[in-house]
């Protein structure tokens, strides 16, 4: 064979030995299902082949790190049926073209349509989170000027980021901003979660240049709990490059976060520094007179929603504002909670009752042991303690002894069997009878009841 034959021959077979990627995505696309590959395989570009490696296009840092992360390996497997000598794969970051004039030529135009559509299914404002029924206190009084500062001069404070933890209004002022500035501005209004959620779709329907310019066209710009960005690398980059371009065109920014900036944790320093250089406020824990507030208007909205009032007397909406440590949307859970006991049993709850209901939430019931119920009955009636819990039957230890059996019963979640061997080992069947025989006293005897009554008092209250 001559050199020139010889030539064109290994010309050719250099040819054959190419990696055939068509082939490869199609046997990615059979073995991995449909679903998968036209959602983060079909992108993929083979851009370069070299003796052992080669390198893969793909669109963007968030995509990279999804298939690095789950299809990397299958990839490999597959590239090496169709030519063994590639023992890994390197993914490239193809960035996209943004001159508009040449996306649109090659994108649909209606993918801007169905990325709107599918967004306002959750970009809704609520109505009844506004400015007017936000009510005021020393805790969330600088939150609330701010807010309403933005709404008379845009951009003085950009971006505005509101702070706090949860249920204490945070998504409501965000809201209200909103609200008030939507007749007149083209507002986004969109929860972080949402964010991500529209963002991983638009990579999977290729509709990334109809994101972005569906979120970059707002001038007022709310995103709720940006909290729910951190660790996602992804995300974190296509929430950069949107803040800066609504900010570089003067675009209100406003944020809500369970934590200041400078505390979000595996958040890109520079995203923290952007959400820094505005006005930064914080939610604190409601006070007393702000919690009397919110409580009052609950009352007046139970009236003129059912016309009625609810059946709670003063000393109860005290306790309830003053004991609680819960944030609004927990003490709004407990008045709900109370109203409903109230009309259940018919009767006009008072704090002892709503001590009792209320056990699991407020801070300041502690545990309450057998021991401390004992110490209280007989303390309460002068009496010794080991007296109490003596073999003796007489009359004046017997009744101490059953209300405080009683008491154990009613106030811990110990077992019969529990409670009897804490009273010098009685038999449980002896609390059963010692739980009926106060029962039924407490309902013919007033002096009975006041006794129990006085006992649990002291009881819950130390």
């Amino acid at each position: 064979m001559d050199k020139k034959s010889l030539k064109i021959e290994t010309s050719s077979l250099s040819e054959e030995n190419l990696l055939q990627w068509d082939r490869v995505q199609e046997n990615l696309k059979e073995n991995l299902g449909l679903q998968i590959y036209t959602s983060w395989l079909k992108n993929i570009k083979l851009i370069k082949e070299y003796n052992h490696y080669v390198v893969l296009g793909v669109q963007t840092r968030f995509f990279r790190d999804w298939i690095t992360s789950r299809y990397a390996d299958k990839i490999l497997d597959e590239i090496k049926k169709h030519k063994l000598s590639i023992n890994r794969i390197e993914f490239k970051i193809q960035e996209e073209r943004t001159d508009s004039n040449t996306i649109y030529s090659q994108t649909p135009q209606n993918n801007v349509s169905d990325i709107k559509d599918s967004i306002l299914n959750y970009n809704r404002l609520n109505p009844n989170l506004n400015f007017e029924n936000f009510v005021l206190g020393e805790s969330n009084k600088l939150a609330y000027l701010s807010a309403q500062k933005i709404c008379t001069q845009l951009s003085r404070y950009n971006p505005l980021f509101i702070y706090g933890g949860v249920g204490l209004g945070k998504t409501h002022l965000i809201n209200s901003i909103g609200l008030k500035l939507s007749e007149e501005n083209n507002v986004m209004f969109i929860s972080a979660e949402r964010f991500m959620y529209q963002f991983i779709k638009s990579i999977k329907k290729n509709e990334m240049v109809s994101f972005k310019d569906f979120f970059r066209k707002a001038n007022v710009f709310i995103i709720d709990d940006i909290q729910f960005i951190r660790g996602k690398e992804g995300l974190q980059e296509e929430f950069f490059h949107t803040f800066n371009s609504l900010f570089d065109k003067s675009s209100q920014i406003v944020i809500s976060s369970d934590r200041a900036p400078n505390k979000l944790d595996r958040v890109q320093d520079r995203i923290k520094s952007r959400l820094s250089g505005g006005l930064v406020v914080d939610i604190g824990n409601p006070d007393y007179e702000l919690k009397l507030k919110i409580l009052k208007k609950k009352i007046t909205e139970f009236e003129n929603t059912f016309k009625e009032y609810p059946n709670l007397n003063e000393d109860v909406i005290n306790y309830l504002a003053k004991d609680s440590n819960s944030n609004i949307r927990e003490l709004i859970g407990v008045f709900n909670r109370i109203v409903a006991f109230s009309k259940m049993s018919k009767k006009q709850l008072n704090v002892n009752d709503c001590k009792i209901i209320l056990k699991d939430v407020y801070k300041s019931s502690k545990i309450i042991t057998i021991e401390k119920i004992q110490n209280v009955t007989s303390n309460f009636f002068s009496i010794n303690l080991q007296e109490m819990l003596s073999q003796r039957r007489s009359r004046p230890l017997a009744r101490p002894r059953q209300i405080a059996m009683y008491l154990a019963k009613k106030l811990t979640t110990r077992s019969l069997p529990e409670i009897g061997r804490k009273f010098a080992n009685r038999d449980h069947t002896t609390v059963i009878h010692a739980v009926k025989t106060i029962d039924k006293l407490s309902q013919n005897n007033e002096e009975i009841k006041k006794n129990v009554e006085e006992i649990k008092s002291i009881i819950l209250s130390e």
